[in-house]
């Protein structure tokens, strides 16, 4: 325990020196995210054909496997995905999947005033939401590995389990006790453990999505089934990185975006309260 101590004592002293000495540090890092589809996740419909659930089956692979760039300052930092042409005949069949991580839209982070700003596209409709930086209480650990030519440390967090999750557990227990048919079964909830791995030689307290906080650069996320590994890394590029707050879209709380998206996919159910999927036309 002392020598985790002292150590990591050394390390936060480290950083603090280096970030002295980096009034204009910047840069850029490209991740690469995947999340794992359950296998009790049943791709089924009346007029389905082998075919079509095949396909289907392999967009929703594609929706979880995404690229991510996060460009940074000492305090600031842009996460979003890089715009591109979609390829001709990527939709047919006319079967779109569109996660609904935090990480789907433009994710800013100001470490210096605490503060974080999402665009997100819901139904066509652009919402910028506000809230404020998540307290991860990381727990840092002596353990150590190489990402590229990176040492990082080990770093998690343990997030409880609240009760607005298990609300929403009781709620689709009780519609399957009714008979009710679900597209996606919901396990019942579970505390969960978020592990990263960061590197002090970014003395940057940033990191992908909403993570943050850590005395270095979050090179790779572990959250449930999925996983954010940083790939590249571009230090104080030849030009100058400028990161815009963005200023896109209805201006709403998390908590208010949180209810409107709940209001929606109750009035998208049918009688028996399934939401309907059409596959083709």
């Amino acid at each position: 325990m002392i020598k985790s101590t002292v150590t990591l004592a050394f390390m936060v002293t480290v950083f603090s020196a280096s970030l002295m000495k980096a009034q204009d540090f910047q840069g850029q890092a490209t991740y690469e995210s995947k999340t794992i589809i359950k296998d009790d996740i049943k791709i089924d419909g009346p007029n389905m054909t082998p075919d079509m659930k095949a396909m289907f089956a392999e967009k929703m692979k594609k929706a979880f496997e995404k690229t991510y760039v996060l460009n940074f300052n000492k305090t600031e930092s842009i996460y979003e995905e890089p715009q591109k042409l979609e390829a001709p005949g990527a939709s047919s069949g006319g079967v779109v999947i569109k996660t609904a991580s935090a990480s789907d839209g433009k994710i800013y982070k100001n470490i210096k005033s605490k503060m974080m700003l999402s665009e997100e596209d819901f139904f066509g409709k652009e919402f910028l939401i506000t809230d404020s930086l998540p307290n991860w209480n990381w727990q840092l650990l002596n353990e150590t590995k190489k990402i590229g030519n990176y040492t990082c440390y080990k770093a998690v967090s343990v997030i409880p389990v609240t009760k607005e999750d298990m609300e929403e557990y009781e709620k689709m227990k009780k519609k399957k006790s009714e008979g009710t048919t679900q597209l996606f079964t919901v396990s019942e909830p579970k505390e969960r453990t978020i592990t990263v791995w960061y590197t002090p030689e970014i003395p940057i307290s940033q990191g992908p999505g909403e993570y943050w906080g850590l005395p270095g650069l979050i090179m790779e996320v572990s959250d449930a089934r999925t996983v954010v590994l940083c790939s590249k890394i571009i230090l104080n590029p030849k030009d100058k990185i400028t990161i815009k707050v963005p200023k896109s879209g209805k201006k709403v709380t998390k908590k208010e975006y949180d209810i409107l998206i709940e209001k929606q996919m109750e009035q998208m159910k049918d009688s028996k309260g399934n939401i309907q999927i059409r596959i083709g036309n």
